[in-house]
């Protein structure tokens, strides 16, 4: 192809065997300049295009690359671009602050667009935004680290983007198995034996999506990068890939192998959080001992919270579940807000007779818990939870939240933590960035959470950890052991007292026909717009509803003793519609509003809000 042929650790499908990746090789979903690279197979080498060539004795490399030997041909070197690359709107790969796409084939209906070859552009994009950002000399090699959740599709992009980095000159640092607020830490981290800090980080994830899917979180030690600067490095990415050539391809290799090293930093990671623990106890050894605490890791990467950080803190933690990572997921959804997995835990916690449980998402971002009686702490309930324990260390501080947080958690947290509740938009970067916006203005801010379970706090960089989260939780049950007080997780739960919770609670989702003539070949966004434009008009006409005087996304009103949001989602043709009420009848009240205003928008899919009326 180059002149050379090169063995290329080329993944197209992975799978998992007695819960360890074991990688199998399928050419046939990459572009067929891909074809004749050997593929490497358990030690052995796969020749299936060239038969008559033989080659022996590769050796692992240290980073868990292959040490590549190298087959000289006759043909010259080409410097050419690489045809048959599929053309890919890297753009559409863009999710907010993320990116995100199809890495494994066999999805009906969802084609593979996060690809090897698409991956490595990305992470040069990457590399390219951060030397200029850097404003790197040449005096020192920049570095990133790289590490990734459970997922099947993990080991090929993190190979792939290896390559992007080295081609563009810059050191990689492999973590292998790793959470997303490890990968962050690693950029402020200072330890020489680790290679930190690093200049720049990328973490291989999806979240809590279907195991197909993938992405990246891209961070430096100012924190993770804006909706700007994911559009920056995609734009940068499509033109690194267009111009990509066989011989370009074929030396990224051979300096992957050179720059990559690998070390075990979730190791430096899991002994700050067991500290933090110790130091909020008084510097007891093992503060929590005579705690029983099971941990929920659905199978994604925060199973090492067990063994890394509660037992060496003196827990006991049988009865912990999921704790291998799998990236089929096969037990539950790792998501803190779905309902199956948070049964999976507070089950657990039962059985078990256990003061805590705690279960964590794919790449442990976020995170929530369920006290010794099976009372879950997610959504509102988190945010009251970490709210009550801020507010003690910082009296009157301003807790951001995002716009589908309950009126009963503002009267919580303003009438009885003396705090203030600044309800802003959906979206954790959004949260974060306001927090971080209210403090620069003098407007003192210590927590920003959404009800996803994302919480971020001041202290900690403003980084969303879901294992952080836990820990100060973890800390208010140590301290108050220390102080003598007894209940285990009843210190938590006390701490909720006079929460209003709604009787009734709902969200629907109202579609919008992208196909349909009444956009008129606008964008569904402007279409939302003027959904909800119409809804603030309808709504000034009915003296039993009230606006709410202060909001930031959508239309919030309250009637009825309880309130509703409709708005436009941030990604997709979609207005979600939240409804709390005191009843399920006030809230078919509610419901009947809204429906009566959007009837003459017929590009808009109520069916979802029609059958809940018509149900009730």
């Amino acid at each position: 192809m180059s002149g050379q042929i090169v063995e290329n650790v080329s993944v197209s499908q992975c799978y998992q065997l007695s819960r360890k990746f074991d990688t199998h090789y399928q050419r046939d979903n990459y572009a067929p300049f891909m074809r004749n690279i050997l593929p490497f197979q358990r030690g052995k080498l796969a020749w299936t295009a060239i038969p008559s060539m033989q080659l022996r004795n590769f050796a692992k490399y240290q980073s868990s690359f292959v040490n590549r030997r190298t087959v000289h041909c006759n043909a010259a070197p080409s410097t050419a671009a690489v045809p048959n690359l599929d053309k890919v709107d890297f753009l559409k790969l863009q999710n907010g602050s993320d990116i995100r796409g199809v890495a494994v084939a066999g999805v009906e209906g969802e084609p593979l667009n996060l690809t090897e070859p698409v991956s490595e552009a990305i992470a040069a994009g990457f590399a390219a935004w951060l030397l200029e950002k850097k404003k790197a000399d040449g005096s020192r090699r920049l570095s990133i680290s790289v590490g990734h959740d459970s997922r099947i599709s993990a080991k090929k992009l993190e190979d792939a983007i290896s390559r992007g980095i080295a081609g563009a000159g810059l050191d990689v640092v492999q973590y292998g198995l790793a959470s997303t607020p490890a990968m962050f830490n690693s950029t402020v981290t200072e330890d020489d034996a680790f290679l930190c800090p690093v200049d720049g980080s990328i973490m291989i994830t999806a979240s809590h999506l279907p195991y197909n899917r993938n992405g990246f979180k891209f961070f430096t030690n100012a924190g993770g990068l804006g909706k700007a600067d994911i559009k920056n490095i995609l734009e940068r990415a499509a033109d690194i890939y267009n111009k990509f050539t066989a011989e370009g391809l074929t030396s990224s290799k051979g300096k992957a192998v050179a720059s990559v090293k690998r070390v075990d930093y979730m190791n430096v990671y899991t002994s700050d959080l067991v500290k933090a623990v110790r130091k909020a106890a008084g510097n007891i050894e093992k503060p929590l001992e005579g705690f029983h605490i099971v941990v929920d890791a659905g199978n994604g990467a925060g199973g090492f919270f067990a063994a890394k950080v509660l037992e060496p803190l003196g827990a006991v933690t049988s009865g912990s579940q999921f704790l291998e990572p799998d990236g089929m997921f096969p037990n539950h959804i790792p998501n803190p807000e779905d309902k199956t997995a948070m049964k999976a835990i507070t089950q657990a916690v039962l059985d078990n007779k256990a003061d805590l449980g705690i279960i964590f998402d794919t790449d442990v971002d976020r995170s929530a818990a369920v006290d010794s009686t099976g009372l879950e702490f997610n959504r509102n309930r988190l945010i009251a939870l970490m709210s009550a324990i801020v507010l003690e260390e910082h009296p009157g501080t301003t807790i951001v939240t995002d716009s589908v947080t309950s009126d009963g958690l503002t009267t919580f947290i303003e009438k009885k933590l003396g705090g203030k509740h600044h309800r802003f938009k959906r979206g954790y970067k959004n949260v974060i960035d306001e927090a971080i916006r209210l403090n620069s203005v003098g407007e003192e801010s210590h927590l920003a959470i959404e009800t996803s379970g994302h919480g971020a706090l001041k202290e900690n960089h403003w980084l969303d950890d879901g294992a952080y989260l836990m820990v100060k939780i973890l800390n208010k049950i140590a301290s108050a052991r220390a102080s003598g007080q007894t209940g285990g997780s009843k210190v938590l739960t006390g701490l909720l007292e006079g929460l209003q919770e709604p009787a009734f609670s709902v969200e629907l989702r109202l579609k919008i026909n992208q196909s349909h003539q009444d956009l008129k070949g606008g964008s569904f966004r402007d279409y939302g717009e003027a959904v909800l434009k119409h809804l603030e008009n309808y709504i000034d006409s009915d003296p039993k509803l009230q606006k709410a005087p202060v909001n930031y996304e959508g239309v919030r009103v309250s009637g009825y003793g309880g309130w509703f949001l409709l708005r436009l989602s941030l990604h997709d043709p979609v207005l979600p519609l939240n409804i709390e009420a005191p009843s399920n009848n006030d809230a078919v009240l509610l419901g009947n509003v809204v429906r009566a205003a959007l009837k003459e928008f017929s590009a808009l899919d109520t069916s979802a809000l029609d059958k809940f009326v018509q149900a009730s």
